[in-house]
């Protein structure tokens, strides 16, 4: 079937020449709401290779609304309702869409993992099956959040980490080896779903940590605006990878351009589409990174921020 891929996916070209508008599949593990801007930054990255009807094609969202366990079902509708390549985003929507079809193609914004260590893709210059895309497994931001997270707060000694045991150990691992390094004692907070976020916060406020990093993880990327509230509510300094939590609450954030991943990705979706073949299509990383400080969070927890970590921001919420 692998084999006979290659031979099929032209095909979707051809029926983009002949008029009819791309059907894209659009598997989300968070909530629907949040999915305009990123399928506006989808179109635009198709857009930026010259895919003409980008404003055209339809996107079929189907969104698990935080329940991981509905992707399979939901990946194999969109393959039964022939769209003509899936966009997954998180290690799970890639897994999920990964079983429902070997030949469509399907193009990945995994924030989280190793694609060759997952079994994804071959190598990354070469994927050599259906799946390429953005993928983001930078272990170094453990110690980036730490590090940040010490300098606004330069008593730190204990911290609590969320983490979803579903993204592999890479993550936990680095913030641990970063957490000897910094001499921060940590407490890991096993968080595998939406509904365990009031548990999670409830456990902080137990242990008393004086800050929480939030590993990356689509129960958390998807959700900033229920987690920066309970993170106010609870009163607790918190450091993430994504912005849109910090903007909406949370402390500061540093890792990828979450939109500028979904552009990323809207360059390969549109150039598969045109005729390119996901196993020739390389691997990309993500390539906007960005520090979000939360001045108002900072005044509303009674923290003085240094000025050198504002200096060093990307974006500071007054």
């Amino acid at each position: 079937m692998l084999a006979a891929a290659p031979l099929l996916w032209p095909l979707v070209a051809r029926g983009q020449a002949a008029g009819r508008p791309a059907r894209i599949g659009f598997l989300y593990p968070g909530v629907v709401s949040v999915t305009p801007t990123r399928i506006a930054a989808l179109r635009e990255g198709m857009a930026a290779v010259n895919y003409v009807n980008a404003d055209r094609v339809e996107v079929v969202v189907k969104a698990s609304e935080g329940d991981p366990a509905k992707l399979p079902s939901l990946a194999t509708g969109l393959v039964d309702s022939k769209v003509d390549t899936i966009l997954a985003i998180s290690p799970s929507a890639v897994a999920a869409a990964k079983a429902a079809t070997t030949t469509l193609p399907i193009v990945a914004n995994d924030l989280e993992s190793d694609p060759i260590r997952s079994g994804f893709v071959a190598s990354l210059a070469r994927p050599g099956g259906n799946i390429t895309g953005v993928f983001s497994d930078f272990p170094d931001f453990g110690m980036k959040w730490l590090e940040l997270l010490k300098e606004a707060l330069p008593a730190l000694s204990h911290a609590m980490v969320f983490w979803d045991p579903a993204t592999g150990p890479t993550q936990l691992a680095a913030v641990k080896a970063a957490s000897e390094l910094l001499k921060v004692r940590i407490s890991v907070v096993e968080v595998p779903a939406i509904a365990e976020l009031q548990h999670a916060f409830s456990k902080a406020d137990e242990l008393n940590p004086e800050a929480v990093v939030i590993l990356s993880s689509p129960i958390f990327g998807t959700n900033p605006k229920l987690i920066a509230e309970l993170a106010l509510a609870h009163r607790i300094p918190i450091a993430t990878l994504f912005s849109e939590i910090a903007r909406a609450g949370g402390l500061l954030s540093y890792g990828p351009n979450l939109l500028g991943t979904f552009q990323q990705t809207g360059t390969m979706v549109g150039k598969i589409l045109q005729g390119a073949q996901p196993a020739d299509l390389p691997v990309e990383r993500p390539t906007k990174f960005e520090l979000v400080i939360n001045a108002r969070t900072a005044k509303a927890l009674g923290l003085s921020l240094p000025a050198a970590v504002l200096l060093r921001a990307d974006d500071v919420v007054e």
